[in-house]
């Protein structure tokens, strides 16, 4: 492996459309920030590149719907990004977006530096124009019914029902989505970077240099260099975005996909300005003794080994990636994370509603990190992990060493005396703690790594467990110094083998240690703290999650997919026409409900009693499992009809039909008055 003097970091600029989730965090930030952390506890030299994704018709599309300015909707999205990131705890150097000025002059620079070498292709095509809007529409502005699923309501570029990519001159029956008018083909002319040209040293560079790349990447590349690589567009006809900086490119902007890598490089721009100790932000991009990764998502992976690689190879003078550690897509309670359906755990919202334990969704995501397939989160999972692991494991055992030794040795480090074979043992067990998460963390296996860390835990809970000092203390104070010496040790292992994975958590732990300096290379000691040395007061590091705190969460997910059922809802068609008189037939009338009860040995059947203002009757109604607890029907109005002849069922007679309407998910709902009626009075 080639020796680096530096890494620089990358991590997918989040589209600022909308706010954070975990599926952003599990499948990049996440791992990201842990392999930062890991680099600079072991001494190196790394930058930690983030920032927001700011341009592309998404983003003109919600300012539309909400009469705003694009302007206005990446303030707002980039300011609630950057400060959940912030609280959350990953490590950026610069967290910068690509509407500032530095990014825009860069990306300029880069796509006239391409132009004047000749690096695109002009090609003139015909797109679709709204002649009402006087404008090209972009591939989201059209919509049309979908040719394989029939969705009335798929894009010019992708049906979401049922997944399939388009082109708009794939839907049928196009529309503009600005003034709903049917658009018409017109000429334009557009800048392409001919991928095809690259495509041979791009199969050597990806396909026969980088066999190390993690499966899931290596496959998708060459599956795209397999299918022979397309000429792609650089420019679109929009007017947000950074104008093309050609003359008769009037009305155009840089494409989204060519201009938002290079806000990896304006931003390494804005932050070295700002801190020269860094040095200049070209040896970071273009000195061979750099070492570049790109975390990112799976959806990321063509633009980030195919696309933006010809892109600095046709520049000339930059360095490419070492490295693209991509996972794949993290599910939601079983059902894929979906920003338009709400079908998500959002991160601010996340930090609200459990403050202080950022570092718990940290652990179960990097628990359920979705590295070589797709993962599912549930928050029973998450509840799990958090009172059985970290609080029964790792907090259990770090509580009790230090409180022993508080009880014991007023929180001195006690002296470490002879040890046993047992002491010994256990010594061994975590000696190479250091080589095994590191082997792991360089080759980017987080999870397999954080669960190393946390064996560490499980040595020091079991060890405490075995001797029980609690009950040596009343005979033997020598020996329980002695384990007590060995459980501060492994405690303060801990400090620094979880720094990478759970910051928060260990910075709390080093305070109690009172373990001022510390680094990588001490992982694995067993003398990090000296008998004599002074503890910090003892804390519980984590605290037990109860079910009402993970049933609202559930209930919230509930209400929202209850919410999607309603938006989504399409009543049935309307049935044949009837006569007023064949209406008028019908005896509709209100009751009041006496009893209510389920019918023996018949799942779907409630007996009413109602008082019907002549006398009383009883009704035969087919909702019990709607109303599963029918006594609170009891003392409410109902409707029915009075003029159906009487029906025997289960043995009952039923004198008429109550009214019920059904619902969007299916439950049937009573049909009652709003207000208190006499009974027996007609409805109509």
């Amino acid at each position: 492996m080639k020796d680096f003097k530096r890494t620089l970091i990358t991590s997918a600029l989040p589209y600022a459309n909308g706010p954070v989730h975990i599926g952003h965090l599990a499948g990049v930030y996440v791992p990201a920030d842990i392999y930062a952390r890991y680099l600079r506890l072991k001494g190196e030299s790394v930058l930690f590149i983030g920032g927001s994704d700011e341009h592309g018709v998404p983003i003109t599309i919600k300012a539309k719907k909400e009469g705003v300015t694009p302007q206005d909707i990446v303030d707002r999205y980039h300011g609630i990004i950057k400060k959940s990131f912030e609280e959350f705890g990953v490590s950026f150097d610069v967290y910068s977006r690509t509407t500032s000025k530095m990014h825009h002059d860069t990306a300029s620079e880069f796509f006239k530096t391409l132009y004047d070498k000749g690096e695109f292709v002009e090609k003139t095509s015909e797109q679709y124009y709204d002649e009402e809007a006087k404008q090209f529409l972009a591939d989201r502005y059209i919509t049309g019914t979908c040719p394989h699923c029939k969705n009335p309501n798929a894009y010019g570029d992708q049906c979401e029902a049922c997944g399939t990519s388009l082109s708009p001159l794939d839907l049928i029956e196009p529309k503009s989505a600005i003034s709903g008018s049917k658009p018409v083909l017109r000429e334009t002319k557009h800048w392409y970077l001919p991928l095809d040209k690259h495509e041979a040293w791009l199969r050597k560079w990806i396909v026969e240099d980088h066999k190390e790349w993690k499966t899931n990447v290596y496959g998708q590349c060459k599956s795209w260099l397999d299918m022979g690589l397309q000429p792609r567009a650089v420019s679109r006809d929009l007017d947000w975005g950074i104008p093309v900086p050609v003359a008769g490119a009037e009305g155009k902007v840089l494409y989204v996909w060519f201009d938002a890598p290079i806000g990896y490089i304006s931003n390494t721009k804005e932050l070295c300005q700002a801190h020269p100790e860094l040095g200049s932000w070209e040896t970071w991009w273009k000195d061979d003794s750099t070492r570049m990764l790109h975390f990112i998502g799976k959806d990321n992976i063509v633009f980030h080994c195919i696309v933006f690689p010809a892109m600095l190879k046709a520049e000339g003078s930059y360095i490419l990636p070492d490295n693209v550690p991509s996972n794949e897509f993290l599910n939601l309670e079983g059902d894929k994370i979906s920003t338009s359906r709400n079908w998500a755990v959002w991160l601010h919202e996340y930090l609200q509603d459990f403050p202080g334990k950022q570092d718990v969704l940290r652990y179960v995501l990097t628990a359920n990190a979705p590295e070589t397939k797709d993962n599912d989160f549930t928050w029973k999972d998450f509840q799990t992990r958090n009172n059985s692991e970290l609080v029964a494991i790792f907090g259990n055992f770090v509580n009790r060493a230090l409180v022993l030794t508080q009880k014991y040795f007023d929180g001195v480090v006690p002296a470490c005396g002879e040890l046993t074979d047992y002491d010994q043992q256990t010594l061994k067990e975590f000696a190479d703690v250091k080589q095994e998460v590191e082997k792991l963390l360089d080759v980017f296996k987080f999870r397999d790594a954080q669960k190393e860390a946390m064996n560490l835990a499980r040595i020091g809970n079991k060890y405490l467990a075995d001797t029980e000092p609690w009950k040596l203390a009343k005979t033997d104070m020598v020996r329980t110094a002695t384990i007590l010496h060995i459980g501060l040790q492994i405690a303060a292992n801990l400090a620094i083998a979880f720094e990478p994975f759970l910051p928060f958590s260990a910075e709390k732990l080093r305070t109690m240690l009172n373990l001022k300096t510390f680094n990588w290379n001490e992982l694995g000691h067993i003398d990090l703290l000296k008998a004599g040395d002074k503890l910090g007061t003892p804390e519980l590091l984590f605290e037990k999650i109860e079910d009402a705190e993970v049933e609202a969460q559930v209930q919230k997910l509930l209400d929202t997919k209850k919410a999607n059922e309603l938006a989504n809802y399409k009543p049935n068609a309307v049935k044949e026409l009837v006569s007023f008189d064949d209406f008028m037939k019908l005896d509709i009338r209100v009751a009041k409900v006496l009893e209510c009860t389920k019918v023996p040995k018949a799942d779907k059947l409630l007996q009413f009693k109602l008082d019907d203002g002549m006398g009383g009757r009883t009704i035969l109604s087919g909702i019990a499992q709607s109303y599963p607890n029918p006594e609170e029907l009891v003392g409410t109005q109902v409707c029915f009809i009075a003029n159906f002849a009487t029906r025997k069922l289960k043995g009952i007679d039923s004198e008429g039909m109550i009214l019920s309407a059904e619902n969007s998910d299916g439950k049937l709902v009573l049909v009652s008055p709003s207000k208190l009626v006499t009974n027996g009075v007609n409805v109509g």
